[in-house]
C-alpha cells in the first residue's frame, strides 16, 4: 500500500526548522503523493538561505524515503517570498550576501547532451508542443540521438504525443530514466503525476521541478534535446536561460497578426538574456481540402516568414493546418513516424533538416553568458 500524506506528515514533523517542527513552520508546500507512493513537495527558503537550508531538505528527504510504501521522494528549496515577509509586511532589504546568492548562476552543462534546442513560443495555442514532438522524432530520423524535455509542468502533453504511460525508473539514487518514445528519450512531470492533477504551483516551484526534470535524468549521450517550453516569457524561459547553456531557441506561430505580436515578444526576451534564435516556423499555414484540394488560408499565410525576414532571423519552413496532423498527434502516433511520405510529415522533416543544418554551421554556439535582469 502507498504511504498516505498523513504519514509524510507525522513523518516531516520530526524534523526541526528554527524553534519547531517543518510542518509548523509556514514553509512546506501542498504535498503530492500519487498512488504508486511518488511524493513531492517544496521547502520555502529566502535565497540566502538556500545552503543553510540543504540539510533540512535532506533530513526532510531521507525521513519520507524510510516510510513503508513510499517510493521516490523529490524534494527542493523554493524561494516564494523572503523569509519573514508575511502578507501585508515588506520584507526587510536582502544583505550583501544575499544579494550575492541569489545573483543568477552561470549556465552549467548537462553531461552527455551536446546541443540544447528551446522550442518557444510567445502564446498559447499555436502548435508548439506538435512541431516539438515532430521536430525530435524528425532529428530522430536523421540517425541522431534526441531526447525531448516537456518543460510545460502547468499542460504537459509528450505523454499524449508519444502515446506514453507508466511512470520512469528510479536510477541510482537521485535519476530517473526517461521513457523511449519511437526513439527518442521523453521525460515530463506528465509522467509523474495523475492526468487529472491540477499543479498550483507558484513560479519558484515551477522552475525547480523544470531543473530537476533536466538534471536529474539519465539522458546518456545526446546529440540534440529537444525542450519544449511553456508558453510565454517568464520564469520558466529565464531559468532555462540563466542556468543552461541553450544552444538557441526556435520560436513556433501561427500567420496571423495576433500570434506575430506574441511571437515577437518571443524573440524579444531570448535576444534580450543573449539566446540566439535559430529560427522561425509558421505552424497551421494553410488547409488544404480532402475533398477538393482547395487551399484555403485560414490564419492568414505568411506572416511568421515576413516577421522572420523583418527581424533578421532564419525562417524555418511551413506546417500545415492538417486533420492527420490532429489525428495522429492525439492518437500518440506521431505522423513523421507513421505517415512519413505525407507532404505534412515531409514538412516537419525539411524544418528539422534546416535547424540541423544551421546547429552544424555552428550557430548559436557561445561561451555561457552571466544573465542580468535590469
Amino acid at each position: 500500500m502507498a504511504v498516505s500524506r498523513d504519514e509524510v506528515l507525522r513523518a516531516l514533523g520530526t524534523i526541526r526548522i528554527g524553534s519547531g517542527p517543518l510542518p509548523a513552520s509556514g514553509r512546506l508546500s501542498e504535498i503530492s503523493v500519487d498512488p504508486s507512493g511518488r511524493v513531492s513537495f517544496a521547502i520555502s527558503a529566502d535565497p540566502g538561505e538556500a545552503a543553510a537550508l540543504e540539510p533540512v531538505r535532506a533530513a526532510a528527504e531521507a525521513a519520507v524515503k524510510a516510510l513503508p510504501g513510499a517510493g521516490p521522494v523529490f524534494v527542493t528549496l523554493t524561494a516564494d517570498r523572503p523569509a519573514g515577509a508575511g502578507p501585508g509586511r515588506a520584507a526587510a532589504p536582502p544583505s550583501a550576501a544575499q544579494r550575492a546568492a541569489a545573483a543568477p548562476p552561470r549556465a552549467q552543462a548537462v553531461p552527455g547532451v551536446k546541443r540544447i534546442v528551446a522550442v518557444a513560443s510567445g502564446k498559447g495555442g499555436v502548435g508548439k508542443s506538435t512541431l516539438s514532438c515532430n521536430l525530435a522524432l524528425a532529428l530522430r530520423l536523421q540517425g541522431l540521438a534526441v531526447g525531448l524535455l516537456d518543460a510545460d509542468i502547468y499542460g504537459p502533453s509528450a505523454p499524449k504525443l508519444f502515446g506514453l504511460s507508466g511512470k520512469p525508473r528510479l536510477v541510482g539514487e537521485r535519476m530517473l530514466e526517461p521513457l523511449d518514445g519511437y526513439g527518442v528519450k521523453v521525460m515530463s512531470i506528465g509522467f509523474l503525476v495523475e492526468e487529472s492533477s491540477a499543479m498550483i504551483w507558484r513560479g519558484p516551484m515551477v522552475t525547480s521541478a523544470i531543473q530537476q526534470l533536466l538534471r536529474e535524468v539519465a539522458w546518456g549521450e545526446l546529440d540534440v534535446l529537444i525542450v519544449d517550453m511553456p508558453p510565454g516569457t517568464g520564469d520558466a524561459q529565464l531559468t532555462m536561460a540563466q542556468s543552461t547553456p541553450l544552444t538557441g531557441a526556435v520560436i513556433v506561430s501561427t500567420p496571423q497578426d495576433l500570434a506575430l505580436i506574441d511571437a515577437r515578444r518571443g524573440v524579444a526576451m531570448f535576444q534580450k538574456v543573449e539566446i540566439p534564435i535559430l529560427g522561425v516556423v509558421e505552424n497551421m499555414a494553410s488547409f488544404a481540402c480532402p475533398h477538393c484540394g482547395t487551399v484555403s488560408n485560414i490564419f492568414g499565410h505568411g506572416g511568421a516568414r515576413r516577421e522572420a525576414e523583418k527581424l533578421g532571423v532564419p525562417f524555418l519552413g511551413e506546417i500545415p493546418l492538417q486533420m492527420e496532423i490532429r489525428e495522429t498527434s492525439d492518437a500518440g502516433r506521431p505522423v513523421v513516424v507513421t505517415d512519413p511520405g505525407t507532404a505534412h510529415a515531409r514538412a516537419f522533416m525539411d524544418v528539422a533538416q534546416k535547424l540541423w543544418a544551421g546547429l552544424q554551421e555552428g550557430a548559436g554556439r557561445r561561451a555561457a553568458p552571466r544573465i542580468v535582469i535590469e
